[in-house]
């Protein structure tokens, strides 16, 4: 069947018409509850502690507000004040409520050994030293002085680091400095220069 645009039109108008003649009768614009909710919350929030903080997701550094009640977040919203997003947030920035307050997010290490299939929780201290030990495991493995004509080269090739967005610059320099110190070469962040 050929639609031509007057049809396309025609049809458009009448399922318009038709929806609104339909919902003429009920009362969907009814807000009220919203309004109740966003009393109850207004309330929440003069009672509650502020602090501002920077997003995490990307290297843009919006600004928002955490407000904190008893130990737990109660809301997140974009800074109106901040000079990067002046109060707005993109889709992820939005959802930071959701990073915080979140009955599947981790809130111990896991640990999978080689080979094994199911996942152990370890403490922070083990995670921490498995971790130093395997870093300088690959790079005493892996670490070259000169390279194949003679030049001297201090590195290693077996290590790679893919960094966070959301660091500020002061991190960003130390894990440039702790990278560059081991000798990596491959390595990927916002703060590479």
């Amino acid at each position: 069947m050929l639609v031509t645009r007057r049809k396309f039109l025609k049809v458009s108008a009448a399922t318009a018409a038709t929806t609104g003649v339909a919902m003429s009768g009920c009362n969907v614009f009814d807000v009220t509850a919203i309004e109740e909710l966003a009393d109850e919350l207004r309330k929440n929030l003069s009672e509650a502690t502020r602090t501002t903080t920077i997003c995490p997701y990307c290297g843009v550094g919006c600004g928002f507000v955490v407000h904190a009640s008893g130990g737990k977040v109660i809301n997140i919203e974009g800074d109106a004040e901040h000079p990067i997003n002046d109060g707005s947030a993109c889709a992820k920035g939005a959802s930071l409520y959701q990073m915080a307050n979140n009955d599947n997010r981790l809130t111990k290490v896991r640990y999978r050994a080689p080979g094994a299939s199911e996942w152990s929780e370890v403490s922070w201290s083990w995670a921490v030293s498995r971790i130093a030990e395997k870093i300088k495991e690959t790079r005493d493995a892996t670490f070259e002085t000169t390279n194949a004509d003679g030049a001297t080269v201090n590195r290693t090739l077996g290590i790679g680091s893919l960094g966070s967005a959301a660091m500020d610059n002061e991190e960003c320099w130390l894990y440039q400095k702790l990278l560059r110190a081991l000798g990596l070469v491959y390595i990927e962040h916002q703060a590479r220069n």
